[in-house]
């Protein structure tokens, strides 16, 4: 079994121990352009101990932004970019960073651009409907993503990491639910995967070998009819073949339809409403307990279906989901997944990675509230737990 603080390889790339910061959107870039908030942000997590830091969700284009102040990779961006990767390696970390196309929770009012999805379809979530994406339009992201990933380069990211999960646009097309297609992109999984495989495949023949190429993907996206394990099992034997990728993140759930069934435990309906403006707030508090499930929150909760991929697969694999504690850590790697990804642990203890380290029996203060997760919308993602 590897040590945790062992360095890895990842790709291209050397990480000097196998604990990485998974992204959990900042909310800290009101301009769409990095701020020295964003850059204090990561800069916590790689003074905190973490071999990598992930800047998360930088649209791929302008109508992929779920919301307007969102990161877009564009050559605009890069002079902030590289300003936040210099921070984080001068602390001893790495950095990547999560490139995306919103799809189907693109909130049109915010960006003044229609949203995309497989189909045409009712977003209630933003009381809009998004088009369906022509086969241009499908190429066009394809293209952008490749863009992404030399601007990502060009910033100083050890890391790409092309999301394909929660049901945004790749992982929509993924989603038998979202995806009622009749062409080649829709039907058999074999075609609702071909867009996946196509993104990965672009990031690769720009990355070459400059950085590591991940992709995020959903195992179960928790929602009726939807992805499943056993396709996501196929899809990542595909992926693995295709050998555009360094590594694979696993996770779960869907933005637009089961978002607790990505973090488990209770869902913070007051505060979830409390930064929503009105009529969203309204529909939160009478309806959020329909949207917004709970889900027992256990150590380890994406285990049991992550070792069905880890069974399927030799690529490396980076486990997420409720790690908070060296013995989690150990377990992973005792697994055989090479990497384990922290996301609310941290935001409640930038520094646990150091304190683990430093005390093997330490765990973290996380007390798993999730009311981090509404703080996206009001003033940057925080624990609002921290005192520090």
């Amino acid at each position: 079994m590897p040590d945790i603080f062992s360095p890895a390889a990842l790709g291209p790339v050397s990480l000097r121990n196998r604990i990485i910061k998974s992204a959990t959107f900042e909310g800290r870039a009101p301009r769409g352009l990095v701020t020295d908030d964003l850059i204090g942000f990561h800069r916590r997590f790689a003074a905190g101990g973490v071999g990598m830091t992930t800047l998360a969700f930088c649209a791929v284009t302008a109508d992929g932004r779920q919301f307007a102040p969102m990161i877009q990779m564009r050559r605009e961006a890069v002079p902030g970019l590289r300003r936040l990767t210099e921070a984080v390696h001068a602390e001893g970390a790495a950095a990547s960073v999560q490139i995306d196309h919103a799809g189907v929770v693109a909130n049109a009012k915010s960006t003044g651009l229609p949203a995309l999805g497989p189909v045409k379809r009712f977003d209630a979530q933003n009381l809009r409907s998004c088009r369906m994406a022509t086969k241009a339009d499908l190429r066009r992201v394809v293209a952008a993503f490749g863009d992404a990933t030399d601007v990502a380069v060009d910033s100083g990211f050890d890391a790409v990491e092309v999301h394909l999960g929660h049901d945004y646009l790749p992982s929509s097309f993924l989603s038998p639910h979202l995806n009622r297609r009749d062409d080649e992109y829709g039907g058999s999984l074999e075609n609702r995967a071909r867009f996946a495989r196509e993104i990965t495949r672009a990031v690769r023949e720009r990355a070459k070998d400059r950085i590591a190429v991940i992709a995020k993907l959903t195992m179960d996206d928790g929602v009726r009819g939807g992805f499943w394990i056993d396709e996501a099992v196929q899809v990542a034997r595909w992926l693995e073949a295709d050998g555009h990728l360094d590594a694979l993140e696993l996770t779960m759930g869907s933005s637009p339809g089961n978002t607790m069934y990505m973090f488990r435990g209770e869902p913070p309906i007051g505060e979830f409403a409390a930064a929503m403006p009105q009529p969203r707030r309204l529909m939160v508090r009478l309806g959020g307990r329909l949207k917004l499930r709970s889900y027992e929150y256990r150590p380890l909760y994406m285990l049991d279906a992550a070792r069905q991929i880890r069974a399927a697969v030799g690529l490396p694999l980076i486990l997420l989901g409720g790690i908070t504690e060296k013995a989690h850590m150990d377990t992973a790697m005792d697994e055989g997944f090479q990497f384990v990804a922290m996301g609310r642990a941290l935001l409640r203890e930038p520094d646990l990675v150091n304190r683990i380290q430093t005390d093997p029996s330490h765990r973290s203060l996380c007390i798993h509230c999730n009311k981090c997760v509404p703080t996206i919308f009001a003033g940057g993602t925080h624990c609002v737990l921290a005192t520090g």
